[in-house]
This record gives C-alpha cells, structure tokens and sequence, in this order.
C-alpha cells in the first residue's frame, strides 16, 4: 500500500509580510505572541517527529539595521504600488523600537538546530512576482541576496514559497539558477488563482472552504510533475483563530478528515500558515496544532503517512 504524506510549510515573514497593511503599534502584542508562540511550535513539532518546511523571508536573518542596510540587493523591485515596497518601510521604521518584528536570526538558528525542520526561502524582501511594475532581472537579485543569507547560517536552500501565493511559473528558471529544486503552487480551484483579480466573491469563497466540504483536498503523487523545479500544490490554508467556537471546530474537523483520507488513500495533504497566525488567541491555535498532530500520528501508526517537508517530497519524486 502506497505511504500518504503529510507536508506542512510555514510563511515565516513576521512584519515583512503583512506592512502594507497594518499599523505595527496596533499589532504589539500580536507580534509579541508570535514570537513567543515559535519555539513552542518547534517543541511540538519536534517531540512528534514532525517535518516542517519554514520558508523564511530573507531580511529576518539580519542581526540589526546596519546590517539590513549592508545587505540590500542590487537591484530593487520598483512595483507601481509604491506601499509594497519593504526598502521604503524599513528606512521609515527604523527608529520605530520594534526591531524585534523586523529581525530573527536567533530564531531562525533555533529552527536550523531543531530535528526535521527544513529552512526554505520566502524570498529575501518578500518579493511579489505578479505585481506590475517589478522584473525578472529584480528577482533574480533577491533570490540570489537570500541565497547569500542563508549560506551564512550554512544553510542551503532548496525550497521556495512565493510570498502571497503569487506564482509565476515565468520565475521558475530564475529559482532554477539558484538551486531551488521545488516551490509550493496554490490550490487547484479558480478562488485560489492568484493571475485573476481577487474580488469579493473569491474572498468569501476561500473563507468558506475553511468550513465547508468544497472539493477534495489531497492528491496523489503521480500528479506531481518531475520537473527542473518540482511544483507542490497546497491543500489548505489553516485560518487563524476565530472568535466563533462553533466555526473553529468546524475548521478543524475538515483537517481531521482530510488528513484521514489522504491517509487512507496514500496521498498528499500540505497544510500551510503563517507562524503570525498563532499570535491570535495563542493558547487555543496551538492545541488546535496538537489536536492535528495527533490525528497524524494515528494515521502514521494504522496506514504509515509520513511527515515529509517540501525538500524531502520532492526528493521522493526525483526518485521514483
């Protein structure tokens, strides 16, 4: 019988991924949350034998805004919507007192000494690879700048994450130049399509499908292309904590189930969040986290599902 697999990646971005559209003095303590809320998941992640890919953005490994400044790339994105550019933020903020949620190399050697955690990229600047206005050739300087970065914890980077599941199979050659052999894709279902404008429809619609039976989530691994750059399509976003209890058993026990079924029918199921998301109601986000763990260890021990991260699912493709 063929083996399910269980992947789960992380969008570890903490200010760099949400600026444009928060006010960081309103999200103290969410961001205080967070960082509380890190180690924890890596201790849970690690007393259960889970592999977790962290795909991390590039500017969280600097140590301070010296360095920050001494590591910017050569060539920026120049987006026509000038609010998205990170450069532009961190010069604003960096008398803010808030280094911590800009930095965290402490962290991210706490993940790269934890057993079975992959470090991935998220880019360096949290790079958006649809918005107009950026290139290829302003890509590429990213990518190599958090190539760099991450060699200088030892580290070599073999997975990528596209910050706001902003996807262009045009960049692949460029993650390809840069030795990432695999990237994550985004759901197989038209409210997931990151080319089409995002409406309010399609907003509701990914919101419902954290709490409604919309179409089947796992997949086989014959479905996986053995490409140059090996896509792995997300199954389901795990949506922060809700003030509805009602609405958060809802969400979980479609998780549940759908491990389950992935389980039995030795397939793929890769859940994926942000570790910010744990800075609402933390307690109860993280015994959701070991509610599904547990359900994957039952599946583990009567149909033998693996916890694989990103790298080590498509090492199993290449292979087969």
């Amino acid at each position: 019988m063929k083996k399910g697999a269980l992947v789960i990646s992380l969008d570890f971005e903490l200010v760099w991924g949400i600026f444009d559209h928060i006010e960081i003095k309103d999200k103290v303590s969410y961001f205080n949350n967070t960082l509380e809320a890190i180690p924890q998941l890596l201790s849970i992640f690690e007393k259960n034998n889970i592999n977790v890919t962290w795909a991390t953005v590039g500017m969280l490994f600097n140590e301070n805004w010296d360095e920050w400044h001494a590591n910017i790339p050569t060539a920026l994105p120049t987006y026509d919507k000038a609010i998205l550019n990170p450069y532009a933020y961190g010069e604003a903020h960096q008398k803010s007192g808030y280094d911590h949620f800009f930095f965290a190399p402490h962290l991210i050697k706490e993940i790269i000494n934890t057993k079975g955690q992959e470090l991935a990229t998220h880019t360096y600047s949290h790079y958006y690879c649809l918005e107009s206005g950026q290139t290829i050739e302003q890509f590429e300087a990213d990518m190599q700048q958090a190539v760099k970065m991450a060699r200088q914890f030892s580290v070599e980077l073999h997975s990528l994450v596209f910050p706001r599941n902003q996807f262009n199979k045009n960049y692949l050659a460029v993650c390809q130049n840069n030795q990432i052999e695999t990237v994550r894709t985004n759901p197989d279902s038209w409210y997931w399509d990151t080319t089409k404008p995002d409406t309010l429809f399609s907003k509701l619609a990914r919101t419902g499908d954290a709490y409604l039976p919309l179409g089947k989530k796992s997949y086989a691994t014959e479905t996986i292309q053995n490409e140059a750059v090996i896509g792995q399509q997300a199954s389901r976003f795990l949506r922060p904590q809700h003030s509805s209890v009602f609405l958060n058993t809802s969400r979980l026990n479609r998780i549940k189930k759908e491990i389950v079924q992935a389980a039995k029918n030795g397939e793929v199921y890769h859940l994926w969040w942000h570790p910010h998301n744990f800075g609402t109601d933390t307690a109860n986000a993280l015994q959701t986290l070991k509610s599904i763990v547990a359900v994957f260890k039952q599946c583990e021990e009567i149909y033998g599902m693996e916890s694989l991260t990103m790298h080590q699912l498509s090492n199993r493709i290449q292979t087969s």
